[in-house]
Order: structure tokens, then sequence, then C-alpha cells
């Protein structure tokens, strides 16, 4: 496993994106990333309805569960760290998912312009 130094998109330490759901390509919890992630799953986000149903129309079930990959399926709310060509994708066709800046990898950044992430950054409001 050759993972990249944990950095986010903001030049801080990588925070944690979701331990229920797990996610990250390490199923660690964070948007880490590193030789092996070929899909360059490093956008933390935090699911909307919109979103999964661009993801699902696209290609890319995110919430249909799946038992065989241990894999509950997602719901509106849940985070998870999602490819960011993707992200890229729903952002183009106006179903960006909201961004959590802090979680997400600075390789996010080598397909995402920040503006776009920043333009839906989340924020928590609890």
């Amino acid at each position: 496993m050759a993972q990249e130094n944990d950095v986010n998109v903001v030049g801080g330490e990588l925070l944690p994106c979701s331990t229920s759901p797990l996610t990250g390509f390490y199923r660690t919890g964070f948007c880490s990333t590193g030789s092996e992630d070929i899909g360059n799953h490093t956008v933390a986000v935090v699911a909307t309805e919109e979103f999964l149903r661009f993801s699902q129309l696209s290609g890319n079930d995110l919430s249909t569960p799946r038992p065989e990959f241990a894999f509950e399926g997602l719901k509106p709310g849940d985070r998870w760290c999602v490819c960011a060509d993707r992200w890229l994708e729903a952002y183009e066709a106006g179903a960006a998912a909201p961004v959590v800046l802090g979680a997400t990898h600075r390789r996010a950044l080598d397909v995402v312009p920040i503006e776009a992430l920043s333009q839906h950054a989340w924020v928590d409001e609890g």
C-alpha cells in the first residue's frame, strides 16, 4: 500500500470523512489515496438525494446495498469519499454534493479546481 501524504485541499492535515459508513479507498475513514487508487477517491462529500440520483444515472449506484462488498448503500446526509472525476461531472451537471474541504485530499486538485470545491463547501450548522 503506497499511500500519499495526507494533506487536504486547504493545506492542512487531512481530517476524517466517515467511519459510519466506513469510507475511503483504503476503508480507513479518510479520503487517503495512493498509487492503487486509480479512481482518485479523494473528494469528501455529504451525500444529497440529487447527487445520489445523478451517480446512479451515471452508472455508479451508491444507494443500493451491496452486501458482497460489505456496503450498506448511502443515504442523504452520509459522508463518502468519491472519485474526483465523478464529482466534477456532477458539478458540471448542477448536481454536485457539498464538499468537506478539510477531509478532501489535495490530489483532488489534480482534477477539480479549488474554486469549484470551495463553491460547494459544506458548512456544519450544528
